[in-house]
């Protein structure tokens, strides 16, 4: 697979392209990058491939159900508990993280989440490349990319150590604060 494909695309796509049904993005297995027009955090670059993810994860004792579409639709609209994606965002932006339901589960509340959902429909723009086995090339491009919202396998950025110690203050702040409702 070609990096450039992901780092200079030939189209990036919005949330509000993505969104329509039917979707453009393929319901296929493969590898999404996230490029902002806006960065998300002083110390970022916009106009930029900053992350990417696969769809499916390889799972060895189960089948995932997940493709290109369901990952890259649920980033746009999902919820910070369900997205690594929305919640190094939300955290960057500065987003008041709150556990939720039983507890355990931490979001950015039904205000910050739809705050974030703006957010990134005016700045995110994705793009995809179809891959049979995508957890087969993940490793080489968080090795070989600049991709510094990436935190697995990405230790070598030189923003992993601030982004793990933000995201880390954000899940401290909601173990504090009472579960939200």
């Amino acid at each position: 697979m070609h990096a450039a494909a992901l780092t200079s695309p030939p189209r990036l796509w919005s949330a509000d392209e993505v969104l329509v049904r039917p979707s453009p993005v393929p319901a296929a297995s493969g590898v999404y990058g996230w490029h902002f027009t806006k960065a998300p955090f002083p110390d970022l670059s916009a106009g930029r491939l900053l992350y990417v993810g696969i769809a499916p994860r390889y799972m060895a004792n189960r089948k995932s159900t997940q493709n290109l579409r369901k990952r890259v639709r649920y980033h746009f609209r999902g919820n910070a508990a369900g997205s690594t994606l929305r919640f190094t965002l939300g955290c960057l932006l500065g987003l008041e993280l709150r556990r939720v339901g039983s507890g355990k589960r931490m979001t950015f509340g039904k205000t910050g989440e739809a705050e974030l959902s703006r957010w990134m429909a005016e700045h995110a723009r994705v793009c995809w490349v179809e891959h049979p086995e995508p957890w087969t090339v993940e490793s080489d491009l968080i090795t070989t990319l600049d991709l510094p919202l990436n935190l697995d396998q990405n230790r070598h950025n030189g923003f992993h150590a601030r982004l793990t110690e933000i995201r880390a203050r954000a899940r401290q702040r909601a173990r504090e604060l009472p579960v939200s409702t």
